[in-house]
C-alpha cells in the first residue's frame, strides 16, 4: 500500500531521526512512502494559545495537501488528536463547509505510527532487534485523545532482546503539555519530578514514547540528573534491526 509521512515540527526541527526510522521501518514493511516538501505544522500550537486564525491557515493546507492520500503517518499522537479534535472545530468557525467535508472524509485516514501498524496493516511484530531494558511513557494525548490502549505495548512486546519493564503510574503527565510547561514552569517542574521518580525507579536503559515533545522533557531531566538512562522515540525501537546494529559496529 501507498502512505503519506507527516513529519511534526519537532521531529523537523530537533529529531530528524525519528522521521528517518519511521520510513525506514515502513519501507522494511513494504509500505510505499511519499513525501511532502510542502508540508509545515499541524497548527497545534496556534490553536491552543489563541491564534485561531493562523491555525486554521495551517489546517487548510493540511487537509488540501492530504485529501488524496490513502494514508498519513504521523510519528506524534499530539499532533494526530489536534487534527482529530480541533480540526472540525476551527474549519466551522471559519464557515467553509467544503473544508469541514474534505477534512471529514480525511479523518479515518490520519494514522498515528502504533495505530497504522497494527489496525491499518495488521502487524505488531516488525522484526525488530533491540536487546536493552526498555521503559514506555503513555503521553496524555496517545493514552487519553487516541485511546492507543495496549498497542505501543504490543509492539514493544514483539522486540527481540527488548526487556519491557512495566512504568507505575502510567497515566500520569510527563508536565510537558507544550506551551503549559513554559506559562506554568514550577507545576510542570513538579509533575515532572514525580513522573521521573517513576522512571528512574524502573532501573531501564531506555524511556520511550510516542512523542518527542514528552521524550525532549523528560531527557533534559534526566540528562541534568546525571541519570544514564536515555530516551528514544518507539519509531528508532521499531527501526532497529540486527542487521543495521551489526552494520553499525563494524
Amino acid at each position: 500500500m501507498r502512505a503519506s509521512l507527516f513529519i511534526t515540527c519537532y521531529n523537523d526541527t530537533l529529531f530528524p531521526e525519528t522521521g528517518r526510522a519511521v520510513v525506514a521501518l515502513l519501507e522494511r514493511l513494504g509500505v510505499a512512502l511519499d513525501f511532502h516538501p510542502q508540508q509545515t505544522c499541524c497548527g497545534q500550537m496556534h490553536a491552543n494559545t489563541g491564534f485561531h486564525p493562523e491555525a486554521i491557515s495551517l489546517a487548510q493546507r493540511f487537509v488540501r495537501l492530504y485529501q488524496d492520500a490513502e494514508a498519513i503517518v504521523i510519528p506524534s499522537s499530539s499532533c494526530v488528536a489536534m487534527i482529530r479534535e480541533q480540526y472540525a472545530g476551527l474549519f466551522e468557525e471559519l464557515g467553509d463547509t467544503g473544508l469541514r467535508q474534505a477534512c471529514a472524509a480525511l479523518l479515518p485516514r490520519v494514522f498515528e505510527l502504533s495505530e497504522f501498524l497494527i489496525d491499518k496493516l495488521g502487524v505488531d511484530d516488525v522484526g525488530a532487534y533491540f536487546p536493552h531494558r526498555v521503559t514506555y511513557h503513555a503521553s496524555c494525548h496517545g493514552l487519553r485523545a487516541l485511546a492507543l490502549g495496549d498497542r505501543p505495548g504490543r509492539l514493544l512486546a514483539k522486540v527481540r532482546g527488548l526487556d519491557l519493564v512495566p512504568l507505575a503510574n502510567l497515566d500520569r503527565c510527563c508536565g510537558f503539555g507544550g506551551t503549559f510547561a513554559v506559562k506554568n514552569g514550577e507545576v510542570s517542574s513538579a509533575m515532572l519530578a514525580e513522573k521521573l521518580r517513576d522512571v528512574t525507579a524502573t532501573g531501564a536503559e531506555y524511556c520511550t514514547a510516542l512523542d518527542n515533545s514528552c521524550l525532549m522533557h523528560l531527557g533534559g531531566a534526566l540528562h541534568r540528573q546525571f541519570a544514564g538512562m536515555k530516551t528514544i522515540h518507539l519509531a528508532e525501537i521499531l527501526a532497529s534491526t540486527e542487521t543495521l546494529r551489526a552494520e553499525a559496529r563494524s
